[in-house]
């Protein structure tokens, strides 16, 4: 069984905003408004926490006043630092998971578990409903809708996805 990553990549900061040491952030989440939530992020893939004093969304990105950064030269030594954020201040709403642990996902038929299609490999966020790309033993990709009558089980502990494929998803004799 996989072990979860504890800190997760949010976003990253791409450069200065002003003079008094905010950031601007391209947020790596559904929304610019989730990475806004925290109070805590952190560098160095969780092992330095920084405390967010503000943190708004301007247009398509996140304005963050990190404390200690009181200038824009400080500010500019940060361009390139990927932020994350510790799974334990996120709290999901059910059914919700997060992308890197639907990764490596075994895929198998709802009505046959024996009958396996093969591991999730990637996923396309398509603005509707997010797309998994499925690779099946012989390294072809086919890709399912995230909708709940395809998705019928999903349990990222042991690795595990139960489906009922459209018809013609996996049917090559159609």
């Amino acid at each position: 069984m996989m072990m979860k990553k504890q800190f997760l990549e949010i976003g990253k900061i791409v450069t200065t905003h002003g003079i008094a040491g905010e950031v601007r952030v391209q947020a790596w989440c559904d929304t610019n408004d989730f990475l806004t939530e925290f109070a805590v992020l952190y560098f160095d893939k969780g092992k330095t926490p920084l405390r967010i004093e503000r943190a708004r969304t301007h247009k398509n990105i996140v304005i963050l006043k990190i404390k200690g950064i009181d200038d824009m030269n400080t500010a500019q030594t940060l361009r390139n630092r990927v932020l994350y954020v510790n799974r334990d201040d996120i709290e999901l709403e059910e059914n919700t998971y997060f992308i890197q642990d639907l990764i490596g996902c075994h895929v198998v038929d709802y009505e046959d578990p024996q009958k396996e299609y093969g591991v999730l490999v990637e996923v396309s966020q398509t603005g509707a409903n997010d797309v998994y790309h499925i690779k099946d033993e012989a390294g072809k990709i086919v890709l399912i809708p995230a909708i709940p009558d395809v998705i019928r089980m999903t349990d990222v502990d042991s690795q595990r996805m139960e489906i009922t494929p459209l018809k013609g998803l996996f049917d090559d004799e159609d």
